[in-house]
């Protein structure tokens, strides 16, 4: 090499060391890597961690050696005269020994009793091969910690508030203690074993929909404190009006049962005593909110559930009546139009007329019979050419 590219190549290394060394510092200053080397790691954080230290290891020892050659090479050409041979070799050729002992455990071979003498780019090559191992690592569990500790946090936050509530309430809640126990165990995992803690994201998701159905439950306590009793009154008038609209279905049967013959009726609700049974039991429970709220909300959706119920079954029953009446209805409409078309006195007509009134104003009614029949008597008045 001539003096002008030893002088380049001088610089151009020193760049580059000062460059590494500072790629160097700012790896060992990043905040997982603080982390994971302050942490009591487990598994296959652990695992991996003990390689990427030795790898680090390696690498800072590397550049020690970089750097020790470069010293050289700088020293030799501030020389009066300098030796261009011997920079050339120091710069281009294999300067730099790693001797056996000095090679980091995880390097070393029984077989291998000398040294060996590599070049600086080799030298380069190794330290950017160790610098991404260790790289990649931090940056895994970084990435592991960034993903769950900020949800572990919000589910903290969450806990804290249902606590907050729950201490309002005055009583305790084993279930949120279990879901409280179930985040302080992942958040322990996650800050041990960050890398492996993936099956924890599913069993956090889990753990996060129960706290907030825990914390709506105890909001849900609070304002029953609050709101008890209205609400007990309302559901007292709920429960008049079950048994008002269960009298009424019974009502209804029975008119349907003497007025149609062999009716499908639907099974007939009787709710009302055991809903105000139950009504009475909440106070057994009043200075215990959280069960008073789920007892009182099952209860208040069983009265709307009994209510409805017996509503329906009572416009199912009316509506046999109702059929009863639209059949009537038909016969008088079809009758009114065979006399305005002077028909009147037509025998075969009036035998039918005659048979369908019969069966529709004759209790219990036969509605099957019934429209059976109002189906013949359409049927004869289209045959004379009178159906319109």
């Amino acid at each position: 090499m001539r003096i002008e590219e030893v002088d380049f190549a001088l610089r151009r290394r020193a760049e580059e060391r000062d460059r590494i060394s500072g790629d160097l510092l700012d790896l060992d200053s990043h905040p997982g890597y603080q982390l994971l080397n302050g942490a009591r790691l487990t598994g296959e954080t652990r695992r991996r961690w003990d390689e990427a230290q030795a790898r680090a290891v390696t690498l800072w020892w590397l550049f020690d050696a970089y750097r020790g050659a470069l010293d050289r090479a700088q020293e030799l050409r501030a020389a009066g005269k300098p030796d261009l041979a011997a920079l050339t070799g120091l710069l281009t050729g294999p300067s730099v020994e790693l001797k056996p002992e000095n090679v980091p455990v995880e390097k070393r071979s029984l077989l291998r009793a000398a040294g060996e003498w590599i070049t600086l780019d080799t030298v380069v090559a190794r330290m950017d091969a160790a610098y991404r191992d260790v790289a990649e690592t931090v940056a895994a569990a970084d990435d592991a910690w960034s993903a769950l500790l900020p949800r572990l946090d919000e589910a903290d936050a969450a806990r804290s508030s249902a606590q907050d509530l729950l201490r309002d309430l005055d009583g305790g809640d084993p279930d949120l203690d279990r879901i409280g126990a179930g985040i302080d165990r992942i958040r322990a995992a996650v800050n041990a074993d960050p890398l492996g803690s993936a099956a924890s994201v599913g069993e956090l998701d889990g753990l996060l929909a129960d706290l907030t159905a825990r914390r709506g439950l105890l909001e849900q306590a609070a304002r029953i404190r609050t709101e008890y009793g209205d609400r007990v009154r309302h559901l007292g008038d709920r429960v008049a009006q079950v048994a008002e609209a269960e009298h009424e279905a019974r009502s209804i049967r029975d008119t349907v049962l003497a007025k149609i013959a062999s009716p499908a009726l639907p099974a007939l609700p009787a709710q009302a005593a055991v809903l105000l049974d139950r009504l009475g039991a909440l106070d057994t429970t009043r200075d215990r909110w959280l069960e008073l709220a789920e007892r009182l909300t099952e209860l208040e959706r069983a009265v709307d559930d009994a209510l409805e119920l017996a509503r329906t079954a009572t416009e199912s029953m009316a509506g046999l009546i109702g059929r009863r009446d639209e059949l009537r209805g038909r016969l008088q409409a079809y009758h009114a139009k065979v006399v305005r078309l002077g028909h009147a006195e037509d025998a075969a007509l009036g035998a039918l007329y005659g048979e369908a009134r019969a069966l529709l104003w004759t209790a219990p009614c036969d509605l099957r019979q019934a429209t059976v029949a109002i189906a013949a008597y359409q049927r004869a008045i289209s045959r004379i050419g009178v159906a319109g």
